[in-house]
């Protein structure tokens, strides 16, 4: 295996103490960022790795200075702005510097779930019924849409934002919830029809050839039978909430072989309608009715060890060391010109 010089790119304030001992490495916030630092240091790169606080001119002199073969992605915003993340990637490639993860375009199209949402019901890809309520405008829901409803940022990801109270019975407190989503997260609101059923994930890795990991699925089995089994944000980020309410998550059972193959063959679809590269997850709701509804792709999905993302690549028998040298492969692979 090529040795390489690893730039890795994170911000300034999930950099991983140089002296880590003290501290739970399985819930400290820069999990992500020492996991890949010391795996990829492991495997025998030659890892540096620059904390960005904002500044494009600190990244392109760790380049010049370090002459890196490849940067490592780590970065989720610029200015705190989440959309801004298609614009740290397309400067790399202004410097024909490559890099892990999702190109700037699959960035742009998977970003706004509208937008993406478009593509992939024209691409006959089922997706939920949805409005828009852009910042500042009154709320009206079309007639054609029934309720229960749910609202989320159109351009957060994380869960950011979405609680039980998002899913809403009646159009007061839809009105309720699109002015929270304006006021307390300073964005649109996207307004789409509540699938009830299975929150189902599907890691997906590659550039032109790509692979699913076993479909994945969010499990909720000490919840209470009339709340809504939904990623809301403390599902996913309060490790209390989790170990109260037995939240888990692990290989989807009770899925027939045939809508296993469809479900991976729906996300390799969507992958490439997003034309989105590296590796992404496809969130999914499966309804009763065995009908399921593509929710989002997130490009640079969270790849700490023993999350989501590297448990279900294990499940496939890859590896941690495997996966990440698998994403620097493809950044390596990746040409912006002719798109591979």
């Amino acid at each position: 295996m090529r040795k390489l010089r690893v730039l890795a790119l994170m911000h300034d304030y999930m950099v991983p103490p140089e002296d880590t001992s003290g501290y739970d490495l399985a819930t400290v916030q820069w999990k992500t960022e020492y996991d890949v630092l010391s795996t990829l240091a492991d495997l025998g790169h030659e890892v540096q790795q620059l904390g960005v606080k904002d500044e494009l001119d600190a990244v392109r002199q760790a380049i010049s200075k370090g002459n890196p073969h490849i940067t490592f992605n780590l970065l989720e915003a610029f200015h705190e702005v989440g959309t801004f993340d298609q614009n740290l990637v397309a400067y790399l490639e202004l410097l024909r510097m490559p890099y892990t993860g999702c190109n700037p375009r699959g960035l742009l199209l998977s970003r706004d779930k509208a937008l993406s949402r478009k593509l992939l019901a024209y691409h006959r890809i089922p997706v939920p019924s949805f409005t828009v309520c852009r910042f500042g405008c009154t709320v009206k829901r079309p007639k054609w849409m029934g309720f229960p409803l749910i609202v989320k940022s159109l351009t957060q990801d994380a869960s950011i934002g979405i609680s039980q109270a998002s899913v809403v019975r009646d159009d007061a407190k839809l009105v309720e919830r699109v002015q929270f989503v304006h006021e307390s997260l300073g964005t649109d609101a996207i307004i789409e029809q509540f699938v009830e059923g299975r929150e189902l994930y599907v890691g997906v890795i590659g550039n032109h050839r790509l692979q699913c990991f076993p479909v994945w699925e969010l499990k909720f089995t000490k919840m209470p039978n009339d709340v809504h089994r939904i990623a809301t944000e403390r599902v996913k980020w309060s490790h209390k909430y989790q170990r109260k309410h037995g939240i888990t998550t692990g290989v989807a059972k009770r899925l027939s072989e045939k809508l296993a193959t469809r479900i991976y063959r729906v996300c390799r679809h969507v992958y490439r309608t997003l034309e989105l590269s590296g590796y992404a997850r496809i969130d999914i709701r499966l309804a009763e009715n065995g009908q399921f509804y593509v929710l989002e792709a997130n490009p640079n999905p969270q790849i700490a060890y023993g999350e989501d993302f590297a448990e279900s690549a294990e499940c496939a028998g890859v590896s941690y060391e495997a996966l990440l040298q698998r994403i620097l492969n493809n950044g390596l692979n990746w040409q912006p010109e002719h798109k591979g």
